[in-house]
Parts: C-alpha cells; sequence; structure tokens
C-alpha cells in the first residue's frame, strides 16, 4: 500500500496545475464553511445567551395549561407552596442545575399619579434571581443593581414614556383571582433596558411584594427558572428534569407539571432553527464543490492515462490495485486541501477574533462577535471533505480498473 501511495503522489506532481487547482477549490470550500459556521456559531450563542441569561433561563417549570394561557398571565393557573416545595426537592439534588429562581408573574396597572399604563410584573427572591439569569443586572442603564422590598425595576420604554426617574414614587394595582382589587406604592430602584425590543414591558418586584399586591393569603409561583451548569446538555438536563418531576409526583395518580426548555418559550428559537438551516445547506454546498472538482479531475486523470492503465493491466496488476491507486489520489487530493483549508480557516477566525468586530441586538448595544469552532465541527467537516473527495474518485477508478489491457493499449 505504501508504494501504491508513493505512486499516487507522483501522478499527483506530474500535473501540478491541475491539483493545485482541484486543491484550491476544496481549501476555499472548507475556509468557506469554517468561517460561516464559526460566525453563525457564535452568533446564535450569543444571541440565545442574551436572551436566556438576562430573562429566560435556560428551562422552566409551570402548571400544566400555564404557557398555553401565559399572554394572559393566569393567576389560576399558579403553583402552590406544597407543590414548589416538591419540585424545589427535585430541583435541589440534579447535580446539573446550577442555579434557579421561583417566580409570581401578574399583570397590573403602573400609575405616576398623573396617568396609567400596563405592565407586567415579575415577584422574584433577587438573589436567586440574579443568579438564574446573570445578565438581568446588566439590563439595568439606571438605578442601583439591587431590588429590596418596596422598590421595583421598569422598562426603560415605560420609564420615558412616562417620564419617570430613579427614585420617583409609582403605584402598582392589580386584580387578583378572586377580582378585587388592590395597589401598593413602590420607589423606582432601576430601570431596564429590553432584551426583545422596545416593546418589553416587563418589570421586577420582590416576590413579596407582588403576594402582598395580589392578597394572596398563601405565597404561589407561576414558574421555576432554571440556569444549568452545561447549557450544551440542555435537552438531556431537560429529560432528566422531567423523569425525576415525574417520578416525584407519581404517587399523585397525575402529572401536574410542564418542563418547558428556552426554545418552546422565545420566537426568538425560529432564527436559531434558521441559522442551523443555513449552515446545513452551506455544507451541502461544500459536498457538492468537492464531489464535482474531484470527480472533475479524476475522471480527466483516467482519460489521459489509458495507455498507462492498459500497460499496468497488461503487465499483471490487478484491477483492486488499479482501483485502489486512483482512490488515493482521490484520498490525497481531499487531504491536501482539508488541511490547507483548516489552516487558513483558523487565520481568518484569528484576524476576525482581534479585529473586535461589534454588532447590536435587541437593544443590547456593541456586542464583541468572537468567532469559534469547536473541534467537533472542525474534525465533522474535514471527514465529510475527505470522504466525499474518496467517494467521488471511486467512479472514474472503477472504470480504470476495469478496462480491457488490449483495448487500451490501442488508444490513441
Amino acid at each position: 500500500m505504501a508504494d501504491l501511495y508513493k505512486i499516487a503522489l507522483r501522478n499527483l506532481m506530474r500535473y501540478k496545475r491541475r491539483t493545485l487547482l482541484t486543491a484550491s477549490l476544496i481549501t476555499v470550500g472548507v475556509v468557506f464553511v469554517i468561517v460561516f459556521v464559526a460566525v453563525s456559531g457564535s452568533f446564535k450563542a450569543m444571541m440565545i445567551g442574551e436572551i436566556t441569561d438576562a430573562m429566560l433561563g435556560h428551562i422552566q417549570i409551570h402548571k400544566k395549561g400555564y404557557v398555553a394561557s401565559i399572554d394572559n398571565l393566569p393567576l389560576n393557573l399558579n403553583l402552590d407552596m406544597q407543590t414548589y416545595a416538591r419540585i424545589e426537592r427535585v430541583l435541589g439534588n440534579e447535580k446539573g442545575i446550577e442555579a434557579f429562581s421561583p417566580r409570581l408573574k401578574f399583570g397590573g396597572l403602573f400609575s405616576n399619579f398623573a396617568e396609567s399604563t400596563n405592565i407586567r410584573l415579575n415577584g422574584i427572591y433577587p438573589d436567586r434571581e440574579f443568579k438564574t439569569v446573570p445578565l438581568l443586572l446588566s439590563r439595568i442603564s439606571q438605578g442601583r443593581k439591587t431590588l429590596a422590598k418596596g422598590e421595583i425595576f421598569i422598562p426603560a420604554l415605560l420609564a420615558k414614556g412616562m417620564t419617570v426617574k430613579v427614585g420617583d414614587p409609582i403605584v402598582i394595582v392589580a386584580t387578583n383571582k378572586d377580582g378585587s382589587v388592590n395597589g401598593k406604592q413602590f420607589v423606582v430602584a432601576g430601570i431596564l433596558e429590553s432584551v426583545t425590543g422596545p416593546g418589553g414591558r416587563d418589570g421586577y418586584i420582590h416576590i413579596e411584594d407582588a403576594a402582598e399586591v395580589l392578597r394572596s393569603p398563601a405565597l404561589e409561583i407561576s414558574e421555576v427558572a432554571i440556569r444549568l451548569k452545561d447549557f450544551d446538555r440542555l435537552q438531556s438536563s431537560t429529560q432528566e428534569i422531567k423523569k425525576h418531576l415525574e417520578e416525584e409526583f407519581r404517587n399523585n395518580g397525575k402529572f401536574p407539571i410542564e418542563t418547558h426548555t428556552w426554545e418552546g418559550l422565545s420566537p426568538f428559537s425560529n432564527i436559531a432553527r434558521m441559522l442551523d438551516v443555513m449552515t446545513f445547506f452551506i455544507k451541502l454546498m461544500l459536498v457538492a464543490l468537492v464531489l464535482i472538482s474531484v470527480l472533475n479531475v479524476m475522471i480527466m486523470a483516467v482519460y489521459e492515462r489509458i495507455r498507462e492503465i492498459g500497460t499496468m493491466a497488461a503487465i499483471g496488476t490487478a484491477p483492486a490495485k488499479i482501483l485502489s491507486l486512483f482512490m488515493l489520489e482521490g484520498l490525497s487530493l481531499g487531504v491536501l486541501g482539508t488541511l490547507t483549508g483548516v489552516g487558513v480557516g483558523w487565520i481568518l477566525l484569528f484576524i476576525l477574533n482581534i479585529s473586535h468586530i461589534t454588532f447590536d441586538f435587541g437593544q443590547q448595544k456593541g456586542l464583541l462577535l468572537y468567532a469559534a469552532i469547536s473541534p467537533g465541527d472542525l474534525l465533522a467537516i474535514s471527514v465529510i471533505v475527505i470522504i466525499v473527495a474518496v467517494l467521488a474518485s471511486l467512479e472514474p477508478a472503477f472504470k480504470a480498473s476495469r478496462m480491457e489491457p488490449i483495448v487500451a493499449l490501442r488508444h490513441v
């Protein structure tokens, strides 16, 4: 096999221009895919991080039916404290969870004593919430990055529209699930920039203040937000949490809980899926480029070397060795183009990263793009290119190995 490989390399060197052109085409394809996968993957990770780490969390747990009516923030679908205590016990034993935070969500009326508008409120335990969604604090454009009882974080759109500043007193009025109305005065502690754009209307108060506004005889929970230690294990961790919750509630005869990843809660998951589809088609284009390039050069190699192939067959070279020779040439082209492409790709990624390219996402300005590609993706791209190069040389190699020596030697 070593001798065959030497002959294959020698044959490629005999046609340097063609070999260089083919390897260059493969290199360009590999470089393009590496840069696209790295940039789009980094943008996707950054987009997901901004949404999950600043607002949603990685996973959320609700009472069954809550998410279907989440736009109305239904108070009659909250979790009671007994159910939440059982959920908390399960989550506390999950090694893959970094933090989790209970929330009490409701809609209310926001008043600055001169005019009123609607607002969505999240009752939280501040310390637990800031660990679960650590980028929440980075959204505070004005004010303190702490939240005490009697204080409120309000969205920037609302603050601007109603001319409310940090330190101003405001009133929140809400209707509880029994239909009674209650209000409570708060002091604006901070103003939040929205993650999803200028339409964000979510404010934050202490969860005990939320229970007081709603006149709840006992604290209730609308959702539990969860942050994982390893986001890459999102699906497997979600399945583990579901399994353990089902085991906890199995004796009840019914399972009153539903678990959702961020993808089922945010429309931005469609953008993430679109990036995955685009990446898939870019990889298909790479496969097509390699296939056509190698197939073309191998067909020409067979056509130009018919008499040479006939001579090899006439002196007793087995068809399998002729087949292997041409496939080794295709393999060599694939390896050469891939290694060069990986090297050039890494250099381009390094240049992109030291260029400090920034972009805006929603209300977040000046986000730094860091283009990186995982070793797994790099290996997958390389293996695909090399396999396609070998497969592309299969048909011409098979044709060469099947030639009749007499016919080939008479070829002019």
